[in-house]
Protein backbone atom coordinates (compact mmCIF):
# COMPACT_ATOMS: atom_id res chain seq x y z
CA UNK A 1 0.00 0.00 0.00
CA UNK A 2 1.14 3.47 -0.84
CA UNK A 3 2.13 5.71 2.09
CA UNK A 4 0.34 8.84 2.07
CA UNK A 5 1.97 12.55 2.23
CA UNK A 6 1.63 12.89 6.00
CA UNK A 7 3.43 9.22 6.36
CA UNK A 8 6.65 10.24 3.55
CA UNK A 9 7.10 13.14 5.47
CA UNK A 10 7.40 11.25 8.83
CA UNK A 11 9.35 8.11 7.73
CA UNK A 12 12.80 8.61 8.10
CA UNK A 13 16.07 6.81 6.92
CA UNK A 14 19.40 5.02 8.29
CA UNK A 15 21.83 3.02 6.55
CA UNK A 16 22.02 4.48 3.64
CA UNK A 17 25.58 5.24 3.60
CA UNK A 18 27.55 2.28 2.31
CA UNK A 19 24.90 2.85 -0.85
CA UNK A 20 26.59 6.05 -1.36
CA UNK A 21 30.48 5.00 -1.41
CA UNK A 22 29.72 1.72 -3.16
CA UNK A 23 31.65 1.35 -6.45
CA UNK A 24 28.29 0.55 -8.71
CA UNK A 25 27.19 4.09 -7.26
CA UNK A 26 30.77 5.87 -7.82
CA UNK A 27 30.33 4.72 -11.19
CA UNK A 28 27.05 5.94 -12.00
CA UNK A 29 28.05 9.01 -10.23
CA UNK A 30 31.18 9.04 -12.57
CA UNK A 31 29.43 8.48 -15.86
CA UNK A 32 26.46 11.61 -14.34
CA UNK A 33 29.19 13.87 -13.71
CA UNK A 34 31.28 13.34 -16.81
CA UNK A 35 28.05 13.92 -19.21
CA UNK A 36 28.86 16.61 -21.69
CA UNK A 37 32.14 17.38 -20.55
CA UNK A 38 34.23 14.18 -21.90
CA UNK A 39 36.48 16.65 -23.90
CA UNK A 40 37.18 18.77 -21.17
CA UNK A 41 41.35 18.51 -19.92
CA UNK A 42 40.24 17.78 -16.14
CA UNK A 43 37.94 14.62 -17.30
CA UNK A 44 40.51 13.18 -19.82
CA UNK A 45 43.15 13.55 -16.72
CA UNK A 46 40.75 11.91 -14.40
CA UNK A 47 39.97 9.16 -16.40
CA UNK A 48 43.33 8.58 -17.74
CA UNK A 49 43.81 6.19 -14.30
CA UNK A 50 39.88 5.91 -14.27
CA UNK A 51 39.90 2.31 -11.76
CA UNK A 52 42.58 3.85 -9.25
CA UNK A 53 40.46 6.84 -8.92
CA UNK A 54 37.36 5.88 -8.29
CA UNK A 55 38.73 3.48 -6.07
CA UNK A 56 40.67 5.83 -4.12
CA UNK A 57 36.91 7.85 -3.57
CA UNK A 58 35.36 4.14 -2.16
CA UNK A 59 38.04 3.97 -0.05
CA UNK A 60 38.54 7.83 1.66
CA UNK A 61 34.48 7.58 1.24
CA UNK A 62 33.95 4.15 3.66
CA UNK A 63 36.84 5.38 5.97
CA UNK A 64 35.50 8.47 6.11
CA UNK A 65 39.14 10.19 5.49
CA UNK A 66 37.24 12.20 2.47
CA UNK A 67 37.97 15.79 1.86
CA UNK A 68 37.15 17.41 -0.86
CA UNK A 69 39.62 19.64 -2.69
CA UNK A 70 39.85 23.50 -2.58
CA UNK A 71 37.78 24.88 -5.01
CA UNK A 72 38.76 26.63 -8.51
CA UNK A 73 38.17 30.30 -8.78
CA UNK A 74 37.17 32.28 -12.02
CA UNK A 75 35.60 35.85 -13.04
CA UNK A 76 32.63 35.51 -15.19
CA UNK A 77 31.31 38.23 -16.82
CA UNK A 78 27.37 37.23 -18.43
CA UNK A 79 27.50 40.46 -18.74
CA UNK A 80 27.45 40.95 -14.98
CA UNK A 81 30.96 40.55 -13.52
CA UNK A 82 30.64 38.23 -11.16
CA UNK A 83 33.54 35.69 -9.31
CA UNK A 84 32.99 32.00 -9.49
CA UNK A 85 34.12 29.18 -7.58
CA UNK A 86 33.68 25.39 -9.07
CA UNK A 87 34.82 22.21 -7.17
CA UNK A 88 37.38 19.45 -8.75
CA UNK A 89 35.76 16.98 -11.02
CA UNK A 90 36.50 13.92 -8.19
CA UNK A 91 34.19 16.31 -5.77
CA UNK A 92 31.40 16.46 -8.44
CA UNK A 93 31.42 12.82 -8.31
CA UNK A 94 30.94 12.28 -4.93
CA UNK A 95 27.90 15.09 -4.98
CA UNK A 96 25.94 13.21 -7.92
CA UNK A 97 26.93 9.83 -5.65
CA UNK A 98 24.94 11.37 -2.64
CA UNK A 99 22.16 12.77 -5.05
CA UNK A 100 22.05 9.36 -6.03
CA UNK A 101 20.47 7.95 -2.70
CA UNK A 102 19.19 10.70 -0.93
CA UNK A 103 17.17 12.44 -4.08
CA UNK A 104 14.13 9.85 -3.85
CA UNK A 105 13.81 10.73 -0.41
CA UNK A 106 13.14 14.17 -0.70
CA UNK A 107 11.93 14.48 -4.06
CA UNK A 108 8.46 12.65 -2.71
CA UNK A 109 7.55 15.81 -0.36
CA UNK A 110 8.61 18.10 -2.79
CA UNK A 111 5.55 20.24 -3.77
CA UNK A 112 4.50 19.16 -6.81
CA UNK A 113 4.66 22.38 -8.72
CA UNK A 114 9.02 22.75 -7.81
CA UNK A 115 10.21 22.23 -11.17
CA UNK A 116 13.99 22.58 -10.90
CA UNK A 117 16.26 19.76 -10.94
CA UNK A 118 13.74 17.00 -11.25
CA UNK A 119 13.08 14.29 -13.21
CA UNK A 120 9.86 14.61 -15.29
CA UNK A 121 10.14 18.44 -14.61
CA UNK A 122 11.53 21.42 -16.22
CA UNK A 123 10.21 24.32 -18.68
CA UNK A 124 7.14 22.12 -20.31
CA UNK A 125 6.32 20.96 -17.01
CA UNK A 126 6.03 24.33 -15.60
CA UNK A 127 4.61 25.98 -18.87
CA UNK A 128 1.70 23.04 -18.64
CA UNK A 129 1.20 23.62 -14.82
CA UNK A 130 1.17 27.67 -15.47
CA UNK A 131 -1.60 27.16 -18.33
CA UNK A 132 -3.78 25.11 -16.22
CA UNK A 133 -3.71 27.88 -13.49
CA UNK A 134 -5.02 29.71 -15.45
CA UNK A 135 -7.71 27.79 -16.37
CA UNK A 136 -8.45 27.56 -12.63
CA UNK A 137 -8.65 30.76 -12.24
CA UNK A 138 -11.34 31.76 -14.99
CA UNK A 139 -15.33 31.41 -14.26
CA UNK A 140 -15.93 29.34 -17.55
CA UNK A 141 -12.58 27.12 -17.89
CA UNK A 142 -11.39 29.18 -20.87
CA UNK A 143 -7.84 30.50 -21.54
CA UNK A 144 -9.24 32.96 -24.22
CA UNK A 145 -9.68 36.51 -24.09
CA UNK A 146 -7.57 37.14 -20.74
CA UNK A 147 -8.93 40.71 -20.23
CA UNK A 148 -12.54 39.95 -21.10
CA UNK A 149 -15.12 39.81 -18.46
CA UNK A 150 -15.52 36.06 -18.96
CA UNK A 151 -12.52 35.87 -16.50
CA UNK A 152 -11.98 36.93 -12.93
CA UNK A 153 -8.51 38.58 -12.22
CA UNK A 154 -5.69 36.58 -11.37
CA UNK A 155 -2.22 37.03 -10.48
CA UNK A 156 1.15 35.92 -11.26
CA UNK A 157 4.23 36.43 -9.28
CA UNK A 158 7.61 36.62 -10.66
CA UNK A 159 10.59 36.85 -8.93
CA UNK A 160 14.58 36.04 -7.64
CA UNK A 161 15.61 35.49 -4.35
CA UNK A 162 19.12 38.14 -4.46
CA UNK A 163 22.28 35.61 -3.26
CA UNK A 164 19.89 33.02 -2.54
CA UNK A 165 22.68 30.17 -1.90
CA UNK A 166 25.19 32.11 -0.54
CA UNK A 167 22.76 33.45 2.33
CA UNK A 168 21.40 29.69 2.79
CA UNK A 169 21.81 28.74 6.99
CA UNK A 170 23.36 25.59 6.68
CA UNK A 171 23.06 24.52 10.64
CA UNK A 172 18.72 25.06 9.26
CA UNK A 173 19.72 22.90 6.24
CA UNK A 174 21.41 20.19 8.06
CA UNK A 175 18.41 20.18 10.90
CA UNK A 176 16.11 19.98 8.04
CA UNK A 177 18.08 16.73 6.27
CA UNK A 178 18.18 14.92 9.62
CA UNK A 179 14.49 14.50 10.05
CA UNK A 180 14.36 12.51 7.36
CA UNK A 181 18.54 11.17 7.01
CA UNK A 182 19.14 9.19 10.32
CA UNK A 183 22.16 7.87 8.86
CA UNK A 184 25.46 10.02 11.06
CA UNK A 185 27.89 9.01 8.01
CA UNK A 186 25.39 10.56 5.48
CA UNK A 187 25.26 14.17 7.62
CA UNK A 188 28.82 13.70 8.40
CA UNK A 189 29.60 13.69 4.48
CA UNK A 190 27.11 16.83 3.40
CA UNK A 191 28.67 18.49 6.63
CA UNK A 192 31.91 17.96 4.95
CA UNK A 193 30.82 19.24 1.13
CA UNK A 194 29.09 22.01 2.38
CA UNK A 195 32.42 23.57 4.57
CA UNK A 196 33.86 24.38 1.09
CA UNK A 197 30.75 26.53 0.28
CA UNK A 198 31.69 27.90 4.62
CA UNK A 199 35.09 28.87 3.06
CA UNK A 200 34.01 30.18 0.06
CA UNK A 201 31.63 32.70 1.90
CA UNK A 202 34.39 33.86 3.37
CA UNK A 203 36.21 35.07 0.27
CA UNK A 204 32.87 36.45 -1.42
CA UNK A 205 32.43 33.79 -4.08
CA UNK A 206 29.43 32.33 -5.78
CA UNK A 207 29.15 28.36 -5.86
CA UNK A 208 29.03 27.90 -9.81
CA UNK A 209 29.51 23.71 -9.68
CA UNK A 210 28.25 21.76 -6.34
CA UNK A 211 26.40 19.64 -8.11
CA UNK A 212 22.70 19.34 -7.11
CA UNK A 213 23.24 22.25 -4.61
CA UNK A 214 19.44 23.01 -5.38
CA UNK A 215 18.07 19.34 -4.15
CA UNK A 216 19.29 20.50 -0.78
Amino acid sequence: MALTLQELKMKSYVNLYPQIYSMKNLILAWKKARKGKTQKDYVIEFEKNLGFNLKTLHYELKNQTYKPKPLETFILRDPKTRKISKSDFRDRIVHHAICNVIESIFDKIFIDDSCANRKGKGNLFAIKRFFEFIEKVSRNGKTKGWFNNNQIKGYCFKADIKHYFEEVDHEILISIIKRKIRDEKVIWLIKRVLRERERERETRTFPLKIEKNQRF
